[in-house]
């Protein structure tokens, strides 16, 4: 045996992990943070009392477990899904340590050694180091099939299933890092091609959709095998709260409870989210702001001859660049961070405040104007 078989921590992890990075954006104490879609404007002061008010409640009984079905919370959830239009019962819903906790729920429910986990990239990269970590293989399925290099078609998307037969499908609208929702048409055929396997449908940033973006919620009736998964950290300006959640089906809900730790949502985070949840209204009150403001940086930067993505997100994908990573460090130097996500000549900037978005296009158009002299004739 090697000294790396027998004598480092390397060596005893699993063969599959070895060398594997973990998933982390930089944070760096900078004027101005872009790079993670989380949302720029703080908690309002109403629900910071309201939040303080509830965990000082429930303080008193940390003595004791937290509500292990969190059912108060579970059912605040399906009330908030209600109010799209769609009927969403307690029986429903899940919720998590953020949607990641969610996602690696359904993953140890559905997936594991011997299985397949398909994603068509570039996607949210967590799906799949969740489905490795748990021993799933990995399929990264294509898009780009159709007339934009992001676009996911019904017949590519039917294709790669019915090749790959895997036993879960995920599926991101709108997509994190291009901000393109899916049309349900490809989820509709995705779901009858994946006759074996679940459907996740993650719609984390649901809520900055452009109108009349149908949400998958109203394909749950009748298919079984549909999941769609959200968050609190985008549109509720939540992030620092870890609050996930999904719908599906009952039975689909209740093969969760199989792999979760016990009492997995503390009572605080019970908590703070119940708290959250009575102020919708005011927690979604920057949603319109910050969809503005996204829309601002579309426009700016096709203005400056960059070719920025339509997006449905609370983020602007954008190419045209010569050298993505050296934008990126030219940005960094002007005191703007914004998110490097290894696709070549692209960047993903999140629409934060007018100030912030003031900030990021004032640097781009320094760093835009000599790339494009340098090319001239």
């Amino acid at each position: 045996m090697t000294e790396l078989d027998h004598g480092s921590i390397e060596g005893l992890l699993r063969e599959d992990l070895r060398g594997g990075t973990p998933y982390g954006a930089p944070q760096l104490d900078v004027p101005v943070r872009l790079n993670t879609n989380e949302s720029s404007y703080p908690v309002p002061p109403s629900v910071v009392a309201e939040i303080t008010e509830s965990v000082a409640e429930v303080a008193a009984g940390l003595n004791r477990y937290p509500d292990r079905e969190f059912t108060d919370l579970r059912t605040a959830l399906a009330a908030y899904l209600s109010s799209s239009g769609t009927s969403v019962d307690l029986a429903q819903v899940w919720a998590g340590n953020g949607s990641n906790e969610v996602l690696q729920h359904v993953v140890l429910a559905f997936g594991g050694p011997g299985r397949t986990a398909l994603g068509f990239t570039p996607a949210y990269s967590m799906h799949p180091i969740i489905s490795a970590s748990v021993g799933t293989a990995w399929v990264d399925g294509l898009r780009g099939q159709g007339g934009s290099p992001f676009d996911l078609t019904v017949e590519s998307a039917v294709a790669q299933v019915r090749e790959h037969d895997p036993h879960v499908v995920f599926l991101c609208s709108p997509n994190n890092p291009t901000g393109t929702a899916l049309g349900l048409d490809v989820v509709e055929a995705v779901y009858a091609a994946a006759e074996r396997a679940v459907v996740v449908v993650d719609e984390a940033y649901a809520e900055f959709a452009r109108p009349g973006t149908a949400s998958a919620l109203t394909l749950l009736e009748g298919r079984p095998r549909l999941v769609v998964t959200r968050t609190m950290s985008k549109a509720f300006a939540f992030a620092g709260g870890r609050l996930g959640y999904l719908a599906a089906d009952p039975a689909f809900v209740d093969a969760l409870r199989l792999v979760r730790l016990p009492y997995h949502l503390s009572a605080p985070t019970q908590a703070i989210a119940l708290a959250a949840l009575r102020h919708a209204p005011e927690m979604l009150g920057t949603v319109e702001a910050i969809k503005e403001q996204r829309d601002r940086m579309v426009t700016g930067l096709a203005e400056l001859g960059l070719e920025p993505v339509a997006s449905d997100a609370n983020f602007v994908l954008f190419g045209g660049l010569a050298d993505a990573a050296q934008t990126w460090r030219e940005l960094l130097d002007r005191g703007v961070l914004v998110r490097d996500v290894g696709i070549p000549h692209y960047l993903r900037v999140t629409a934060g405040t007018p100030d912030e978005t003031g900030a990021f296009l004032a640097a781009m158009a320094q760093i835009a104007r000599p790339e494009q002299d340098r090319s001239a004739p």
